[in-house]
């Protein structure tokens, strides 16, 4: 297949559609938008919300014209993740990439003391864009200025944590491991260093995995690693939405 040959669908060169893809960590949001691209011969694919190389789970990636203009409105709804909290550890990034800041001693928590602490972050805030994030300050994103020593400071913006649940703490290594339902623009390794202050220790973000994006679910993607199968095209096709059928879903 020529680069930007696209692939014929029914009878006719293919045009758009929508898929759900389970992200693998150690790869890029652009890496899976790079091999749908070149699979499907369509240079006009992207994708409704980043994960970070560290963070796996549902990636909602658009294919073709007619559903990359549908971007925006895929993006919308609440957010579910799994995240994983080291606590007594601080990191320049806020998750387990950065140089370590700092490091305390983690007082011993019970169960209620941490539920109490977590509920303390449930409601609407104001939460600002963390240096090393893709927010973009005159053009190019934050990390880009951080990555070079200069820490932009952005506004806060209106976020919501509708619910953050403790899934379990283990004590030896002291791992907090939650669910968190939020809004749009929420940044869960800030959260993640707010809870390890208010617990006294301090934090960072360990692992994280997105499980739902408005009325999206990541039990309905494509696993991520068969992009790279031997027949990852009939894959990708069999599990794709039509533009109607994922705006149905997203306005659910």
């Amino acid at each position: 297949m020529a680069k930007w040959e696209p692939v014929v669908v029914e009878g006719q060169p293919f045009s758009a559609g929508v898929m759900l893809i389970d992200k693998p960590t150690g790869i890029t949001s652009f890496g899976i938008v790079r091999k749908v691209r070149r699979l499907l011969g369509v240079k006009k694919v992207g994708h409704a919300g980043t994960l970070d190389p560290f963070a796996g789970g549902l990636l909602i990636v658009c294919a073709g014209r007619g559903a990359t203009r549908h971007i925006e409105q895929f993006m919308q709804g609440r957010k579910r993740y799994r995240a994983i909290l080291q606590l007594g550890v601080e990191t320049e990034t806020q998750d387990r990439e950065g140089r370590i800041t700092a490091t305390a001693a983690v007082p011993e928590l019970n169960r209620g003391v941490i539920e109490q602490c977590l509920e303390e972050f449930v409601g609407p805030q104001l939460q600002a864009p963390p240096p090393f994030s893709a927010a973009k300050h005159k053009g190019k994103p934050l990390y880009y200025y951080a990555r070079k020593g200069i820490m932009i400071r952005k506004e806060p913006k209106a976020i919501e944590i509708y619910t953050i649940l403790c899934l379990g703490y283990d004590e030896c290594n002291h791992l907090l491991d939650c669910e968190i339902t939020c809004s749009r623009g929420t940044y869960i390794r800030v959260l993640a260093a707010d809870v390890g202050k208010k617990l006294g220790c301090g934090a960072h973000l360990h692992a994280l995995r997105r499980t739902q994006s408005g009325s999206f679910t990541v039990d309905r993607a494509l696993a991520g690693t068969m992009l790279d199968a031997d027949n990852a095209l009939e894959q990708l096709l069999s599990g794709m939405m039509t533009v109607d059928q994922a705006l149905a879903c997203a306005n659910k």
